[in-house]
């Protein structure tokens, strides 16, 4: 069985894709690891992350394992080193380049051979069209800000808000009107607000979705 859940940043698709690949015995994959991982490569090797034919180079000649949070990117292991604010600037323009996708969307099919749980911006429209179920969260700038906090203070951060509501918003904006698989809901797939949803009820609409009950 593939999942794909996708939806804009901090709408709490990783999270929940999380919870429901533990409930279904799949692996979970976050697809946003694999442009994080090129991303700060790319970065400590000097490289403008607005040159797209450097970063298409770099992306055909890099392997990136993802293993849950776990992630190896050109021989390099850089868990935790990809979520810093220089990252999270450069990473949808990155993204954002057709040469990089290219290269990228092949590995994370790899993933799905098995069945795969997988969260991301593009899974059910571009990396997998033909998976079982789909999924496209949504959530108020508000209920972002709130998550997006909360997901620095999980990780020992001090939270921006300022710094965080720009970039939320770059990133929609990057991700929205990029010319290769602009962030938008797959045709079939069902768009789910997850605003006044707590994580507990989102997971639970979901695999209600998956085995087939209203």
């Amino acid at each position: 069985m593939i999942v794909a859940i996708d939806g804009v940043v901090a709408s709490g698709k990783s999270a929940a894709g999380r919870r429901v690949a533990e409930a279904l015995g799949l692996p979970f994959v976050d697809s946003g690891l694999f442009y994080r991982a090129l991303t700060r490569l790319a970065l400590d090797r000097g490289l403008d992350p607005q040159d797209a034919r450097s970063l298409t180079e770099l992306a055909g000649a890099t392997e990136v394992h993802v293993d849950g949070d776990h992630v190896v990117a050109g021989g390099e292991d850089l868990t935790g080193r990809l979520y810093d604010n220089e990252v999270g600037v450069a990473v949808s323009p990155l993204a954002a380049v057709p040469g990089v996708r290219e290269a990228l969307v092949p590995q994370q099919r790899r993933l799905g051979a098995g069945g795969v749980v997988m969260a991301g911006r593009d899974i059910g429209s571009v990396v997998f069209p033909d998976a079982d179920h789909k999924f496209f969260l949504t959530a108020s700038l508000d209920e972002r800000m709130r998550r997006r906090a909360a997901q620095y203070g999980r990780r020992g951060e001090h939270a921006d808000e300022a710094a965080m509501l720009r970039d939320v918003a770059a990133r929609d904006r990057y991700d929205s009107e990029r010319t290769v698989a602009p962030l938008r809901p797959a045709p079939d797939a069902e768009v789910i607000d997850t605003d006044g949803l707590g994580l507990d009820e989102v997971v639970e609409l979901l695999l209600r979705r998956i085995r087939g009950n209203p």
